[in-house]
This record gives C-alpha cells, structure tokens and sequence, in this order.
C-alpha cells in the first residue's frame, strides 16, 4: 500500500511544495468521500530555515493525520507556534509593545525599561541560543539571569528586576500558547542588600537650600516638590502646569502617570508657591511640562533621570556622602511631616495605602523616639 493512496487512508501523506511561496500541502477525503485539500503556506524567511520549518510541520501533520485527525472545509491551522524562533517572538512582542505605548495603556518609562531588557536579552540569545521556542524553558532563564549577574557583574537587585520583566514576558508567552507556563515561578528571587539611601538631617537640608538659592532656582524647585509633595521623580517629569491648583494649594496626579494607577492630590507648600511665582512658571501655557529641559517649563517632556543626576553634581559640590539622593529628600520630607504633624497626614502626602509603607520610610539603623524616653505605660 502505497503512503499516498488516498482511497485506502483517507489522507494522503504532506508534501513540500516550492516556487515563489513555500507551502506544506496534503488531500483528505471529506464525510461524503469527497477530496479536500489543506495547504499552510511557509512564512518567509531564510529558505534553509523555511525548509527546516516545512519539514517539521510535514512531520506533525502526518503523526496527527494517522491518528485519526481531520481538518474541516476551509479550516487554518497555526502550526507555526512550535516552529517559531525566540527571535521571531521577541519581535512579536516589540510590536505588540509598540502598541500598548502609542495608545497610552504603558508608560513610556515602562516601555523603554522593557526595550532595554529586550535587547540585554537577544545579545545573550546570539551566542548561546538558537532553537524553537519550546526550547525557551526555566533552565535558558536561569542561566540567562546567572550570565547577567556574573557576567555583567550586576547586583543582586538588578537581577530580581529582570526575573519580575521576565514574569510578565513569559505570562505574554503562555497566553499566546508559546510555552506552557511561566516558568519564572521555580525560580528564586535572591536576597538583596539594603539600599544604601539615608534621608538628609536638617542641617544639610539648609545647606542644599542655600546652595540652590544661590546656583539653580528650577532644580531648588524640583527638591522642594520632593521634600514637601513626596511626588516621585518619574510623575514629577510628568507634571504640567495644568495640574497645580493655586486657590486650592494642591497638585493633581493623575492616574495615567501615578506608580499606583490611581488618581491622586497632595498639598501644595506655600514655600513652592512663591518660588514657582518668583521664577515666572504661571507665565507659561498650561500645557507645558513643569520640569522640561534644565528643569525649566517645557512644551517636552525630559527625561526624569535628570533629576537624580544633577544631585550628584550638588552631592560633590557640598561633600555629601553618597547615601544622599535625590529621592532621600522623600523620605526627608516623610520623617518631618511624621514628626511634625504626624504619621497619618505623612501617609495621606505620600499617597500610600496603608501607614506600614509611610513607617518603612522611618526607619534607620540606631533611630530612637526621645518620646519613649519618658513615657508612662500601664505596666
């Protein structure tokens, strides 16, 4: 019995056909014994991997076609999910990314973070990679993350960000069918080190004021925003005019560009009023980003790594030690606030959903409350 003998098997054995598109073609015969034809055409790409292609998809068809299985009139089948490569798929996912930022459904901070992971990953793809997708699995992910962190000598925290990008890639991999599931989740996420940031007592405050009173008036306004608003580095590049409501004192944060994705409103100090009127910002169009360029109102947005950069400039200037940051003015605001008008109304600026978020901003090696010094308990 001849393997193509349609009349005997019902079915006659997939072929290859070539010309200007590749395809894998075969013949079955219908429920009233009638020839069907079924055809997949080859997606195009280097033909010696288009044949490699055809020939696993011949494969597969013809195990499925003696077992019984049949296609129905008119039906596609995508068998192209096991033949793809991973470089096939990322680029897949860079479009569908491309998307999901041109209609504002992700941050562009989030899509380059996103795009830059990417590209981290197709340079290890290049030399130690070069199967199908199904050969994407915990093992490849593990190593990738090992060959980062030695490779590339980065921290413990920069690997655990690439395990979570990672998460959320394969989570795009299993609905698509790609994989069977995410494989992140056999796979530790490593202890870090403390952060290394310390929130800047009064003094240095006052240093840092007077300094920038004397060098930059628009990047004494950005740590003002920080220290009394607790807005983050990333919505403050995103604030505009609009969005500072003087009669009210108060700063509209919208969801579109909140961490949380949630709208919010925090208390404008009259400290930043008089310095955003000093320096002329209620002269600009309401459209305008608040800190653009050089921290000054801008139809373009910056980029908010200005922010933290220039403070290193300041931190030498002044001889701080590097545990001061640009987001140490947060927790700096936090604790005096907390202090001050207490640990609720601290939380409410921060926008933080519950007061053990506000409280880890508090705390610090050797701190004590001189309040606890004279207390008088029950006891």
């Amino acid at each position: 019995m001849k393997i193509n003998d349609i009349s005997l098997l019902g079915y006659s054995a997939p072929t290859i056909s070539t010309g200007k598109k590749m395809y894998v073609e075969f013949y079955w015969l219908n429920a009233h014994n009638k020839k069907e034809r079924f055809r997949h055409y080859i997606r195009k790409a280097d033909k010696s991997f288009m044949r490699a292609q055809a020939t696993d998809i011949c494969t597969e068809l013809f195990l499925k076609l003696r077992e019984g299985w049949r296609p129905e009139k008119g039906m596609t089948i995508d068998m192209n999910q096991k033949c793809k490569t991973l470089n096939d798929v990322i680029a897949e996912y860079e479009i569908y990314l491309d998307k999901m930022v041109a209609q504002k459904t992700m941050k562009n901070k989030t899509y380059i973070d996103y795009k830059s992971r990417l590209k981290l990953l197709k340079k290890y793809i290049s030399f130690t990679f070069t199967g199908k997708i199904e050969d994407f699995n915990q093992g490849f992910i593990s190593r990738f993350l090992d060959w980062h962190m030695m490779k590339n000598g980065v921290s413990t925290c920069t690997r655990n960000n690439y395990r979570t990008w990672l998460s959320s890639f394969c989570t795009w991999l299993q609905e698509r069918g790609y994989i069977p599931e995410n494989y992140i989740k056999n796979i530790n996420h490593l202890k870090e080190a403390e952060k290394e940031r310390d929130a800047l007592p009064v003094q240095d405050i006052a240093r840092l004021g007077e300094y920038l009173e004397k060098t930059n008036r628009h990047y004494l306004l950005a740590c003002l925003f920080e220290y009394y608003t607790f807005i983050r580095p990333g919505e403050l590049s995103e604030l505009k005019i609009k969005d500072l409501f003087l009669k009210e004192q108060k700063v509209f944060i919208s969801g579109k560009i909140s961490k949380n994705r949630h709208d919010g409103t925090v208390a404008l100090n009259k400290k930043i009023i008089n310095l955003m009127i000093d320096l002329g910002i209620f002269k600009c169009p309401d459209n305008y980003y608040l800190f653009g360029k050089d921290f000054k109102p801008s139809r373009l947005k910056a980029d908010s790594r200005q922010f933290h950069e220039y403070f290193r400039k300041v931190r030498k200037a002044l001889h701080f030690p590097e545990s001061y940051k640009f987001y140490s003015l947060k927790d700096s605001g936090i604790r005096d606030v907390a202090n001050s008008k207490g640990i609720v109304i601290a939380r409410d600026q921060a926008r933080h959903s519950d007061i053990s978020t506000t409280n880890c901003y508090l705390k610090g090696p050797g701190m004590v409350h001189e309040e606890l010094k004279d207390f008088e308990g029950a006891l």
